[in-house]
């Protein structure tokens, strides 16, 4: 068992759990994630690890409330207990002093993205926030996320918080500076972790400016250790599975387009669930 340490509403749909788990606390990396089921009754649930510390042995989840289990999760309170996690799960973000590296979330994804941003700026790098949302109300972790990069550009859809319009306008304008430029280079690197229709985007515009870019995949998982398939993707021309192989992939090479039909097949019976329970 596992208890909850802490239980905090980010906002309506976003909440953010810190859990007892030394074990995985104490192995934990950027990039990594686990698998929890709530009770005898519940389903296994992916999640990426917003934070950790291994010195008090607990480990931080932030998650958005859109289905029945994670609804079921997130009501519960501090004190109660989750019946299992497993993890450190996936392959941890490769963390190395490269220079500058653009780390961009998207959503619940700014959660994500927070730990390699940490990361890459520990290990000596200059590090780019972009972070997006629907509204100021939804953006995540902006504090926090302002500590660990050298700027953050924050905007929101409807222009609440930061500019309005996508991360990728943002991208767009930062690689258009050095484009324009001869003091500047383009980043070493683009990480980024959001929506399956942002990574994209992100990947369609990097590519024209050969600029390496990794993304972080979600893909339906059921077992999590490589078994059941559920999480096969295309990448490169090849069948991977996001949680043994992934979940960071060379977002040049992903068919988006399977990815988005895979993560469609549920949904008829996630919404009959939903509706049902």
């Amino acid at each position: 068992m596992h208890r909850i340490i802490d239980k905090v509403e980010l906002n309506k749909e976003i909440t953010k759990l810190v859990i007892e788990a030394p074990v995985v606390a104490s192995k934990a990396k950027a990039g990594q994630f686990i698998v929890l089921v709530i009770d005898k009754t519940g389903e296994r649930i992916p999640l990426t690890l917003a934070d950790w510390d291994s010195k008090k042995g607990t480990i931080t989840l932030i998650f958005q409330k859109v289905g029945f289990s994670t609804k079921k999760l997130g009501s519960l309170s501090q004190g109660d207990n989750i019946l299992h996690i497993l993890g450190p799960l996936g392959h941890p973000t490769q963390i190395n002093k490269i220079g500058e590296v653009y780390c961009i979330g998207g959503g619940v994804g700014i959660a994500e993205v927070f730990p390699v941003a940490r990361e890459f700026k520990k290990a000596g790098n200059r590090v780019i926030g972009i972070i997006g949302s629907r509204s100021k109300d939804l953006l995540i972790l902006e504090d926090e996320l302002r500590g660990v990069c050298d700027e953050l550009f924050p905007i929101t859809d409807d222009g609440s918080s930061g500019k309005k319009g996508f991360v990728t306008d943002i991208l767009r304008e930062l690689l258009t500076v050095v484009e324009n430029s001869t003091h500047t280079k383009y980043p070493d690197l683009v990480y980024a972790v959001g929506p399956v229709m942002m990574m994209e985007a992100i990947a369609a515009l990097t590519r024209g400016y050969q600029i390496k870019t990794i993304v972080s995949l979600n893909p339906v998982m059921v077992d999590a250790t490589g078994m059941c398939g559920s999480c096969r993707c295309t990448v490169g021309g090849k069948t991977v599975f996001g949680c043994v192989d992934g979940p960071d992939f060379d977002g040049h090479q992903i068919d988006f387009n399977e990815l988005t039909k895979r993560l469609d097949s549920f949904k008829e019976q996630e919404n009959k669930i939903s509706n049902t329970k």
